[in-house]
């Protein structure tokens, strides 16, 4: 299998745009991990089923199609790339996701996916530590929330005040539920990309890829 290259960090440190240049330079594939959570939730919250309900949960994913090509996500075929960036989504992504047979489930397409395509740059919450504990290239970012709600808030065009009570709510139940809690992997470099230009956060990351290539 080619290079596995993980990029874990909590919402708002950049890892989605920077995987994404990381892989168009490195010629890897890229994988967002977390659009497979949105995806389920969304079929979960269509189904009309309590996202808090593991058994619930389980019956609308069971038989689910989820799949990730060239930027897009697709839920039994269909491209819901943007119905799963909507509000309903982002406020029971974190319930859905806390589950742990659904998250054995989605960890499963997930590595299916990069064995199918080869490796990766793959992103998320749990990549480094259980989803590929053994990748060659672990890598956690870290800001300051203010400075995650800041960038997240230029991207949405949200009060600041708001994105940074939601990413501390989110960064709560993240980190502390019991299962694949948010956390920096065994052997990662952490990057703390608060006072980093995005350009300058790329270059570290191709470094420590170029490194292992």
């Amino acid at each position: 299998m080619s290079l596995i290259v993980t990029m874990d960090g909590p919402g708002g440190t950049g890892k989605s745009t920077v995987s994404r240049v990381v892989a168009h330079k490195t010629g890897l594939p890229h994988l967002d991990t977390g659009a497979f959570y949105r995806a389920a939730t969304l079929a979960v919250l269509e189904a009309g089923a309590d996202p808090t309900r593991e058994d619930a949960v389980l019956d609308v994913i069971s038989g689910l199609r989820l799949s990730q090509e060239e930027g897009r996500m697709y839920l039994n075929g269909q491209d819901v790339s943007t119905e799963i960036r909507s509000e309903p989504v982002t406020a029971a992504v974190s319930a859905v996701s806390a589950h742990l047979e659904v998250r054995e489930i989605l960890v499963e397409m997930q590595r299916a996916w990069v064995d199918r395509h080869g490796g990766g740059v793959v992103e998320g919450r749990d990549i480094g530590s259980v989803v590929f504990p053994d990748a060659p290239v672990k890598i956690f970012l870290h800001a300051t929330p203010e400075v995650r709600a800041r960038r997240r808030a230029l991207e949405t065009g949200e009060r600041i005040d708001d994105v940074l009570a939601d990413l501390n709510r989110r960064d709560r139940f993240d980190s502390s539920r019991a299962v694949s809690p948010l956390s920096i992997p065994e052997g990662a470099v952490v990057l703390d990309t608060s006072e980093l230009s995005f350009d300058e956060v790329v270059e570290e990351v191709l470094h420590l890829v170029r490194a292992k290539s």
